[in-house]
């Protein structure tokens, strides 16, 4: 498996062993597939995507990410058998090891600069939830269905940052419901709550979700990437720093030349040709 610690070659030159990957246009899409099992994780999974995310916080090729699974399911979460089973005989070493992996993978989709979307058809359970939430966008369809499922195993429902991510983005009260109970919530739920941005019919969601991405792409990436700071670190700043720290990163934005480009375009009345720097 390749390891992004150990190297630093553009995420077009990967080759993962546990989910297809491919870069286009600035664009790279991760597809978990397994569609036989809809889509499971295993340790290996895990460790590969984990590696993936770290990779592209040092990408230049890569603009945006689209995130989605083979077949009409998009991750039915940890493989029961693979990875389910081995846990009851681990020791508690053992657990934290993967539990902190688990969590490893979030950090580094929030933590990559790139936005990433979420294209979700069918099941979406588990750790393939906890994707999803970790995204920074989420298309889906009628047919989806998202659970996060823990509390249905005898687990809790804090896993790979549920507790503090979902009651953020469809707040507490809804979250509570989803972690407490472990029921799924089908697509036009999802939607009306906020986990979704909005509905594509199925035959179009990869489509939608690339046009999406594509657009991202095209823009001031410099600036995308600054945003998706900012909507990180200033969930835990009160307001008066928040808007501090928002005039020093708009001052960084000021000084690339996409900042420029886009004056020089306004003037012209043309379309801004962005270039990320």
């Amino acid at each position: 498996m390749t390891s992004a610690n150990s190297v630093s070659l553009p995420l077009s030159r990967f080759a993962p062993q546990h989910f297809l990957l491919s870069v286009d246009g600035g664009v790279a899409t991760v597809t978990l597939n397994r569609p036989e099992r809809k889509n499971p994780l295993t340790f290996e999974s895990y460790a590969e995507l984990r590696d993936t995310f770290l990779a592209l916080q040092r990408d230049k090729e890569v603009a945006a990410v689209v995130v989605t699974g083979a077949g009409s399911n998009f991750c039915s979460g940890g493989d029961v058998f693979e990875i389910i089973g081995p846990l009851t005989e681990r020791d508690m070493s053992g657990l934290l090891d993967f539990t902190r992996m688990t969590g490893d993978l979030v950090k580094a989709m929030r933590a990559c600069p790139q936005p990433v979307i979420a294209a979700i058809d069918g099941i979406c359970a588990g750790a393939g939830a906890a994707i999803a939430m970790a995204s920074d966008m989420r298309l889906g369809t009628e047919d989806a269905s998202v659970a996060f499922l823990f509390n249905r195993v005898g687990l809790a429902g804090c896993d790979m940052g549920a507790c503090a991510m979902l009651p953020r983005i469809i707040g507490q009260g809804r979250a509570a419901e989803l972690l407490y109970s472990g029921r799924s919530m089908k697509g036009v739920e999802a939607e009306r709550w906020g986990f979704f941005n909005r509905l594509v019919a199925p035959d179009e969601l990869l489509a939608e979700a690339h046009a999406l991405a594509r657009r991202l792409a095209e823009g001031p990436t410099f600036a995308n990437a600054m945003t998706k700071r900012m909507l990180e670190m200033e969930w835990d700043m009160p307001v008066a720093q928040a808007i501090e720290a928002e005039a020093l990163a708009q001052a960084a934005c000021m000084q690339t030349e996409d900042f420029r480009r886009a004056f020089r375009a306004f003037a012209k009345k043309e379309r801004p040709v962005f270039e990320g720097n």
